[in-house]
């Protein structure tokens, strides 16, 4: 396969010529290129959300949501809101006790079904054994949570990024705007971020719980904790937490377009027959996430000098660029589409009023 052929894969499959575009305008749980204006004329109803876990610690070495977590477990009056009280969890204990990322497997690539349904071994990794530990608390049967928070860092020059991997969450789409609207920072702005995966074929954390948002927050090195992405991430998450209460307490969230990032493929850096990495980010790039990258473009650099220029057709968004984390992955950076998203109101359902006390 070409570099050009790489450039243009999602989800594992070449795109067509039509489909290589930089920038689109979809409606909100409609499939592409239908447009039903009439649907944004009527609000989406969700109901009352009552269980609110915060993970941190999902990868050991990720410090600002291990801090929190971990600060939140002694003293977690933050986390109490008129309709609700969040409940902080330490996602990966061990991983965090060694200050690594994960002990025997990414615990963030666990949430699959094959994994959450097999029969349990001695033999099974460590976080085997935590995934489903994880899901049985917080993602099975009536033990499901209403709405997960997953807490990251990485090392790229990602600002304050919000993950998320359903393009029908309006929940977790409205949250994202909430915070992008209600929270601004020049130094670490927000972005919206969406994996477009199947929930059959999610493997993150997130997909055990019924709405969920990941805050993945950097640069940050890992093992190291940072004072303004760890204060950044905790202002992020209390905004989180207005925004249900609000929803709770039957606050109607209007209509809006959106700009969000949806990821296409993932380049991996140039390699020589041994499989060894033969060139690097290239300078050009390094530090320009969510940065257009158009074509002829550099975007590696060999050790005697030689660029390497990005030979797709569009304009397209890098991001994750030269993530510490992505070289076992063979990832050096995540191609990304820039999508204008047109998303309906959002209401409690009918019914659904919290009377404004704790229950």
């Amino acid at each position: 396969m070409t570099r050009r052929e790489e450039s243009n894969r999602y989800d594992g499959e070449i795109l067509s010529g039509s489909e290589r575009t930089s920038e689109k305008v979809y409606y909100f749980g409609m499939q592409e290129g239908i447009r039903l204006k009439e649907m944004l004329n009527s609000a989406c109803q969700c109901s009352l959300v009552s269980r609110v876990v915060i993970f941190g610690g999902t990868h050991g070495n990720e410090m600002s949501g291990v801090a929190l977590a971990k600060h939140w477990l002694k003293e977690p009056s933050e986390l109490q809101r008129k309709t609700f009280v969040a409940e902080p969890c330490l996602a990966n204990p061990l991983a965090v006790e060694k200050c690594v990322r994960y002990v025997d497997s990414d615990l963030n690539r666990c949430f699959s079904e094959e994994i959450l349904r097999s029969p349990e071994s001695e033999s099974d990794p460590y976080e085997f054994i935590r995934a489903r530990e994880l899901y049985q608390k917080y993602g099975s049967g009536s033990c499901l949570y209403d709405f997960i928070f997953d807490l990251h860092n990485t090392t790229s020059h990602m600002g304050a990024t919000l993950l998320r991997c359903s393009a029908d969450d309006i929940m977790s789409l409205h949250l994202a705007n909430y915070l992008q609207s209600s929270s601004g920072s020049q130094s670490m702005p927000c972005y919206n971020y969406l994996i477009d995966i199947p929930k059959k074929d999610n493997v993150y954390l997130q997909n055990i719980g019924k709405h969920s948002l990941c805050l993945e927050l950097g640069p940050q090195p890992q093992g190291v904790t940072r004072a303004d992405v760890l204060s950044r991430m905790r202002e992020l998450v209390n905004c989180g937490l207005d925004f249900i209460d609000l929803f709770n307490q039957g606050k109607e969230f209007p209509s809006f377009e959106t700009d969000i990032y949806r990821v296409l493929s993932r380049v991996d850096y140039p390699r020589d027959s041994d499989g060894e990495i033969s060139a690097i980010v290239h300078s050009g790039l390094q530090d320009k996430d969510y940065v257009p990258l158009k074509p002829g473009h550099p975007i590696f650099t060999t050790m005697n000098g030689e660029d390497l220029l990005y030979d797709g057709e569009t304009v397209v968004y890098p991001t994750f660029i030269n993530e510490a984390a992505y070289y076992e992955k063979k990832v050096a950076f995540i191609s990304t589409e820039k999508v204008h998203l047109k998303v309906p109101a959002l209401k409690l359902e009918t019914g659904a009023e919290h009377n404004g006390t704790l229950q």
